[in-house]
């Protein structure tokens, strides 16, 4: 069993994305018995009957004190199936840059809603979030189920609520199911507790899930990351983000049109003559090619896009406005140029979708904006839908990540 799913799940704050993790952990015996003993422990001390899940994940003096999941936290499990990697995502405002970050990295998500609460701001707002990374895997779960007593009337209207948002934003959920993580219910098997519920369990809707598929058979795409001498060879080192590349094949770099033959292929203690996308690998070339970090190895007839302006779709993550007078740096894949917003076609609210404004000279915090960015030097970007990497970017202000988007056209 060599395949393995990263999935981040989202939510409110509050509404159990630790505690489900946590039961996860139990429920497939991915626990070690000293940290079952002492979650138990803590359990009992603070006089609660059932054992507090939560605490497997929110292991932080801090988030303890708080209550509050503060970073992104990567977890492990397996089933009969497959391998799984969790990304917890936290739920508070404050952490969406976090959430960003890990949702970047999955290949699907879990939603996941307070059965009494309901579709919350911070539901909204993360759905938008997981569309506009191309999240198109989502699976939702109704928590807290025993909090309503476990109705099924209360499950559709959530579920209703649910599928009409993310019906509103172009996202859908193919698989929506009841759950009380705290107690187990249709977690690892199915609840006595809704024998209306005719459904999977949620173990059962993750092995259902796809992982990603290969990108072997797209157009190759080789960002340089960085490059080093060793004895006599120069050796171009990367990752592989679509396509394969073998040595003496004919390839183009760009953004300077070079033209070589790949030399060889090498990769750390073996010694290959073909690579595929996902892998980390370093390149020669038969020509003394002076590759630096940024420049894209690709095929003559499949080159990405190269431009100096373009449309994204951008998420502000500063408490300071973005004024398009500033000056920015975008990071594309190992690309890396200034930059400048030069129209903001619309500003949009991240949670009520409502455009805010049209033609605007500024974007406030947690603002969706839907933009035209010049750059100073061309840069290679392909569809995201196609090549991720290679879509997606981020803008930097003083070294700090200022917003996220992705790249939507010329």
């Amino acid at each position: 069993m060599d395949n393995v799913l990263n999935f981040v799940i989202v939510g409110h704050v509050d509404h159990g994305k630790s505690t489900l993790i946590g039961r996860l952990l139990y429920d497939t015996d991915s626990l070690q018995p000293d940290r079952i003993a002492e979650m138990e422990k803590m359990s009992k001390s603070r006089g609660r009957d059932e054992n507090e899940f939560a605490y497997l994940l929110d292991h932080l003096e801090e988030e303890r004190k708080q209550g509050v999941t503060i970073d992104t936290t990567q977890v492990f499990f397996s089933t009969d199936k497959r391998h799984y990697v969790i990304i917890d995502a936290p739920g508070h405002v404050e952490f969406v840059k976090n959430m960003i970050t890990g949702a970047s990295q999955a290949e699907a998500a879990v939603l996941i809603v307070d059965a009494e609460e309901g579709v919350m701001e911070q539901t909204k707002r993360h759905s938008y979030m997981l569309n506009m990374l191309g999240l198109k895997q989502i699976i939702t779960v109704i928590n807290k189920m025993d909090l309503v007593q476990y109705s099924e009337e209360r499950f559709k209207q959530v579920q209703s609520d649910v599928q009409e948002f993310l019906a509103s934003i172009g996202a859908s959920s193919d698989i929506t199911l009841p759950i009380a993580a705290a107690k187990g219910d249709n977690i690892a098997k199915p609840s006595e507790n809704m024998p209306w519920h005719k459904g999977p369990t949620f173990l059962d809707s993750l092995d259902s899930l796809k992982g990603r598929i290969p990108a072997e058979d797209k157009s190759l795409i080789l960002p340089v990351q960085d490059v080093y001498k060793v004895d006599d060879k120069r050796i171009n080192a990367g990752r592989v983000e679509a396509g394969c590349i073998e040595q003496g094949e004919a390839v183009k770099v760009i953004p300077s049109g070079q033209k070589t033959n790949v030399q060889s292929v090498e990769k750390f203690l073996e010694e290959p003559e073909r690579a595929c996308a996902g892998e980390s690998i370093g390149i020669t070339t038969e020509d003394a090619l002076f590759l630096d970090r940024g420049d894209i190895v690709c095929r003559e007839g499949g080159e990405p896009t190269l431009a100096d302006c373009f449309r994204a779709r951008i998420f502000w993550m500063s408490k300071r406005p973005l004024d398009t007078s500033e000056r920015l740096f975008i990071r594309c894949a190992t690309q890396q140029t200034r930059c400048s917003i030069d129209t903001i076609e619309k500003r949009i609210d991240s949670s009520t979708l409502k455009v805010l404004e049209e033609n605007g000279t500024k974007l406030e915090n947690l603002e969706v904006g839907e933009v035209i960015i010049k750059t100073k030097k061309e840069i290679a970007f392909d569809d995201f839908n196609s090549t991720q990497e290679m879509g997606r970017f981020v803008l930097v202000k003083d070294e700090n990540i200022v917003a996220g988007g992705i790249i939507t056209g010329r």
